[in-house]
């Protein structure tokens, strides 16, 4: 939008030239400010700045409109009586109503002027604000932005006078429209009464703005005053107001004015679909809304709240399919059906890459803080396990499956030592492990209970120093020094390879080996 510029004429055009070359020659620099930074974000709510600023030309619109209203009574009045001939006492009477009549304009002046000058003060402060942004009050500043955003969806809510409390709480009422929408809350609050005058006194104020857009609030509401009168059964009085008001719509609107006039043969009684509904208390409601939309666009703000839209950005970069799940995590914001209904009408999330997010610390996995996997099948990363295991004496507890597993915190080695585990049991060679070093003529049976030996565990070699024993499938047993064993149905890994106990069988586990510095790190999936 642009702002209106001022007259010029011949001298100042020379002046204007000299100031543009002196500009040119000796720039002015850029001042230290933080808005490029905030210009994206800012983008969102263009209407910090403009809602003033409409505000402050119809002020000014309507100051003008008064004193031309005004001075051309008083004109047209002092030239009928310098064309009759008047008394003296007549002429000084006369002279004395005009007068006062100018006195009265200059209050009304006055009054117009302390509003302008509010309403420009809010317009300065608001540009103060955006200039006071910086890094190191930068948590400051978004603190206000959200109270602004929540001042913002209490209006559009009509929760006017908690939003004035949180406003004035906060020292907010510059940054704020509350007497915007205070002015809309008259127009709303008569429409909910059922009561249209407001709304088309607003519109006749606002009248070369809204034909502009090409509104119909106006046609709707003089509708609606018709139809009321037909319902109360003044059909008289109906006929006079369609051919006042509603006939100069014609031209643009002859299909509804056409099925509106109908009501003069059907009633409210009607049991004709196409006509009952225009009766209904509904249609009040519909005008309400068409009256919020036509002052946001008035006015430049979203018809959104702000709060709406900053949610909805941010539930679009975390809505997934799984959000729909019921097993969805309680930390999601969209497991909550508010905010579901709200990211209803959003696209998935296109994710490129899958994330995985550790349960315990809400912290991402990277390579940084790798994630690890239990051997009962659980994954968490890094930091979790080794400040679980510092608390607990090299003791690690699962959460969720409340498993106890021991083991020594560095890395990976951390699960090459707690990968002997089994559902009964636990071996650890630094806590009492009963696999010894490997022989030529060992027997796993000496050492492995005979109650978890069927089938005959088999032991997958990872390298040299590395590798397991398998039983269905789950890891059984763990030897950090084993001899070289292998058995068919495995293949050997390698960074990043995937192989299978059953080759070409469906839903089997399927163990993933990464190898890191020459440390095992299995993932189980």
């Amino acid at each position: 939008m642009e702002m209106d510029s001022t007259p010029s004429n011949g001298n100042n055009t020379a002046t204007g030239t000299q100031i543009e070359a002196t500009a040119a020659v000796n720039p002015t620099p850029a001042p230290s400010s933080n808005l490029p930074r905030l210009t994206e974000s800012l983008k969102l709510e263009h209407q910090f700045l403009r809602v003033p600023f409409e505000h402050f030309k119809k002020t000014l619109r309507t100051n003008n409109r008064v004193v031309e209203k005004e001075m051309s009574a008083v004109i047209s009045s002092v030239n009928d009586a310098a064309s009759n001939d008047l008394s003296s006492a007549d002429a000084v009477n006369h002279l004395s109503s005009l007068v006062s009549r100018l006195q009265g304009l200059k209050r009304k002046l006055e009054e117009g002027n302390r509003a302008e000058h509010l309403q420009a003060q809010k317009c300065r402060a608001r540009l103060e604000h955006l200039e006071s942004a910086d890094a190191e009050k930068m948590s400051e500043w978004n603190n206000t932005r959200l109270k602004r955003i929540l001042v913002d969806y209490m209006l559009r809510m009509s929760y006017y006078d908690t939003a004035e409390r949180l406003a004035e709480c906060s020292n907010l009422q510059e940054l704020v429209d509350i007497d915007v929408f205070q002015e809309a809350k008259k127009v709303i609050d008569a429409l909910q009464s059922k009561d249209a005058a407001p709304a088309l006194a607003w519109c006749a104020e606002n009248k070369s703005r809204l034909k502009k857009s090409k509104s119909k609030l106006e046609f709707q509401l003089r509708l609606q005053e018709f139809i009321e009168m037909v319902r109360a059964e003044n059909n008289l009085r109906a006929i006079a107001y369609a051919k006042k008001y509603l006939a100069p719509w014609g031209a643009t609107h002859m299909k509804e004015l056409q099925r509106v006039l109908a009501t003069l043969a059907f009633k409210r009684d009607t049991g004709c679909a196409t006509y009952k509904v225009l009766f209904e208390a509904k249609q009040w409601d519909y005008l309400v809304d068409q009256f919020k939309q036509e002052f946001c666009k008035l006015y430049g703000m979203t018809l959104e709240p702000l709060l709406n839209i900053y949610l909805q950005a941010g539930l679009s970069a975390l809505k997934t399919p799984y959000c729909y799940e019921d097993d969805c995590t309680k930390e999601d914001p969209l497991s909550q059906e508010a905010f579901r209904k709200l990211a209803l009408p959003l696209p998935f999330s296109k994710q490129h890459h899958s994330k995985l997010v550790c349960y315990i610390t809400k912290e991402l996995m990277d390579t940084e803080n790798p994630p690890q996997v239990l051997p009962n099948g659980y994954v968490y990363n890094t930091k979790a396990l080794e400040e679980m295991a510092k608390k607990n004496n090299d003791t690690i507890i699962c959460p969720r499956s409340v498993v106890l597993l021991l083991g020594s915190v560095s890395g990976y080695e951390f699960f090459t030592l707690a990968m002997v585990w089994s559902p009964t049991f636990c071996y650890h060679r630094r806590y009492g492990c009963r696999i010894p070093p490997i022989e030529d003529d060992f027997n796993l049976h000496e050492f492995w209970p005979s109650t978890v030996l069927n089938p005959q565990p088999e032991f997958c070699r990872i390298s040299d120093s590395y590798g397991f024993y398998l039983e269905s499938g789950r890891v059984k047993a763990f030897i950090d020094t084993p001899k070289k064993l292998y058995f068919p149905s495995y293949k050997m890994a390698t960074k990043s390879s995937v192989v299978s106990r059953h080759p070409g069988e469906s839903n089997k586990r399927i163990i993933r080996y990464l190898i890191k510095e020459n440390k095992l790190g299995l993932y189980i999936t």
